[in-house]
C-alpha cells in the first residue's frame, strides 16, 4: 500500500534499491519508465509515466543513480510518483517523512538534509572606535 507516511516511504526506498538490482541483473536500464512499469504493471501506462516524469522534471529513459550514492534525483522521483499515485499535489507530500525514511532505509549513508552552512552568530558586539 502506497501512502504519504514514513512507513510507506521506507518500503519505497528499499523497493527502489531492489528494483535497481533486479533491472541490473536483467541488463535493463534503471530509469523512471522501467521502475514504474515494474512496480505497477497494470497502471504503469504512458500517461501515468508521463505525469511522473513531468512532475519530477526528468525524462523517462534517463538513467537514475543508485539510491545510496545520489539520493536527490530519486527523492524527487518518489515525491512525483507518490503524488501521481495518490492524485495529490506534489507540495502535499511529507518531505520530512521521506527524508527520515531514507535515513532508516540507508542508515550508513549521508542523510538527505544536512545543513551546509554554519549558524549565524546572533550576538555581535559593535566595537566603538
Amino acid at each position: 500500500m502506497i501512502d504519504n507516511t514514513i512507513d510507506s516511504y521506507v518500503q519505497l526506498w528499499l523497493r527502489l534499491e531492489r528494483t535497481r538490482r533486479l533491472l541490473g541483473a536483467q541488463y535493463k536500464r534503471f530509469c523512471i519508465r522501467r521502475v514504474v512499469q515494474s512496480w505497477l504493471p497494470m497502471r504503469g501506462n504512458d500517461d501515468f509515466i508521463w505525469k511522473v516524469c513531468l512532475m519530477c522534471e526528468t525524462e523517462g529513459y534517463t538513467e537514475l543513480p543508485p539510491p545510496s550514492l545520489r539520493p536527490r534525483p530519486l527523492r524527487e522521483f518518489l515525491r512525483a510518483f507518490v503524488a501521481t499515485y495518490l492524485n495529490i499535489p506534489k507540495r502535499r507530500i511529507d518531505v520530512k517523512a521521506l527524508d527520515k525514511a531514507y535515513s532508516v532505509a540507508f542508515p550508513k549513508c549521508t542523510p538527505l538534509n544536512v545543513r551546509k552552512k554554519k549558524p549565524m552568530v546572533k550576538n555581535l558586539r559593535l566595537i566603538d572606535n
